[in-house]
C-alpha cells in the first residue's frame, strides 16, 4: 500500500469498494441463463470485468465455461413478423406490442398482414410509414388500432431482398405469413422447393451472415481475440505446452474455421441432410444463395426487468 505525504496509507480499497459496480443476482442469473454457467462461475466472470455483461461472456469463454452467447437469447418483446413475396422480392416486417396475447387478436393481425402487403412498394421503414394502407398513412393506420385494442405497438423493422426467386418460411405461425420469427431466402436460378427448406434451416439455425466475407468484422474480430487467449491460457497450463508456432499457425486458424463452419450459413450443416453443407444442397439443387432475412419478433430489445419483491413494494405503496 502506497504511503501518503505525512505517513498516510493511501485508502485504494475503500476507493475501489465505493467505485466498483454492485454485482446483482439478477446480472448472475442473466448471465447464467446466456451462457449456461455455473453460477458461480457467473458471478466471477462479472466480478472480474465489473459487471460487463459482454465482456463476462467472453471471459467464460476464455475458461471453457461458457458457449458463444447470442443477443437474441437475452431479449423478450411481443407482436409479430409478417413477411409476403411477389416475384423475386420478399419483405419482413415486425410490429411490436406489449403483451403476446396482442398477436391472436384479428384486428392486430389484419394491421401487420397490411402493413407487411404496403412493404413491398417501400424503400424503407420512414417511407413505409407514410405508405398508403385502406386509405391513410400506415402511421395512422397504427395509431387508430392501438386506440381499439388499448395498448402500445411499434412499427419497429422491415427488410427487403431480391433475387430470381424469394422463398419464406414463418415459425411459431399465428396465422398466415405471420408468426415469431420471418425468413427470407434469395435465390439466383428457379427455385424447386430448395428454398423454403434453406428457410426452415435459417429459422433453426440462426446464421450471423451469408458468408465470411458478408459478416461483420467486429465479431470476427471479437472472437478472434477469445480463441487467441483461449488457446494461449490452456497451453500454458498443459503439462506438453505446443510451440507458438503451432497455436498460431495450426490451433487458432483450425478453430476459427470451426467457427465459421458453424455461425455462415452457406458452411452449416443442413438441417435436412447433416451429410452436405447448405451450400452443397443448393448446388445439388441448382441454385445459388444471394442472402438471407431472418427476423425475430423481439431481437435486440431487452425488456425492463424487475424483481419480484420491488415490484410487490411498489404495489403496496400509496
Amino acid at each position: 500500500m502506497e504511503l501518503l505525504p505525512g505517513g498516510r496509507k493511501a485508502r485504494r480499497d475503500h476507493i475501489f469498494e465505493e467505485t466498483a459496480m454492485t454485482i446483482t443476482a439478477q446480472m448472475v442469473k442473466e448471465l447464467r441463463d446466456s451462457t449456461g454457467a455455473g453460477m458461480m462461475d457467473a458471478k466471477k466472470a462479472l466480478t472480474e470485468v465489473n459487471g460487463d455483461m459482454e465482456a463476462a461472456v467472453d471471459w467464460l469463454r476464455t475458461k471453457g465455461l461458457a458457449k458463444a452467447a447470442k443477443k437474441a437469447d437475452r431479449v423478450a418483446a411481443e407482436g409479430l413478423v409478417g413477411v409476403a413475396v411477389v416475384g423475386g422480392k420478399g419483405v419482413a416486417v415486425e410490429v411490436n406490442s406489449e403483451t403476446d396475447f396482442v398477436g391472436k387478436n384479428a384486428d392486430f393481425q389484419a394491421l401487420v398482414r397490411g402493413i407487411t402487403t404496403a412493404a413491398l412498394n417501400a424503400a424503407d421503414l420512414e417511407a413505409l410509414k407514410a405508405a398508403d394502407l385502406g386509405g391513410k398513412p400506415v402511421e395512422t393506420a397504427l395509431n387508430e388500432t392501438i386506440a381499439v385494442i388499448g395498448e402500445n405497438m411499434t412499427l419497429r423493422r422491415m427488410a427487403s431482398i431480391e433475387g430470381d426467386s424469394v422463398a419464406s418460411y414463418v415459425h411459431n405461425a399465428a396465422a398466415d405469413a405471420l408468426g415469431r420469427i420471418g425468413v427470407l431466402v434469395a435465390l439466383k436460378g428457379a427455385d424447386n422447393g430448395i428454398g423454403k427448406q434453406i428457410a426452415m434451416h435459417i429459422a433453426a439455425s440462426n446464421p450471423l451472415s451469408l458468408n465470411e466475407a458478408a459478416m461483420d468484422a467486429s465479431v470476427l474480430e471479437r472472437e478472434l481475440a477469445v480463441q487467441t487467449q483461449k488457446a494461449l491460457e490452456e497451453n500454458a497450463a498443459s503439462a506438453k505446452p505446443k510451440p507458438e508456432a503451432v497455436i498460431q499457425n495450426n490451433i487458432i486458424p483450425g478453430r476459427m474455421k470451426k467457427f465459421l463452419e458453424e455461425v455462415t450459413l452457406v458452411n452449416q450443416k443442413f438441417v435436412v441432410n447433416p451429410d452436405i453443407t447448405v451450400a452443397q444442397a443448393a448446388t445439388e439443387a441448382g441454385v445459388e444463395i444471394l442472402g438471407f432475412v431472418r427476423m425475430a419478433v423481439g431481437e435486440g430489445i431487452e425488456k425492463e426487468k424487475e424483481d419480484f419483491a420491488a415490484e410487490v413494494a411498489k404495489m403496496t405503496q400509496g
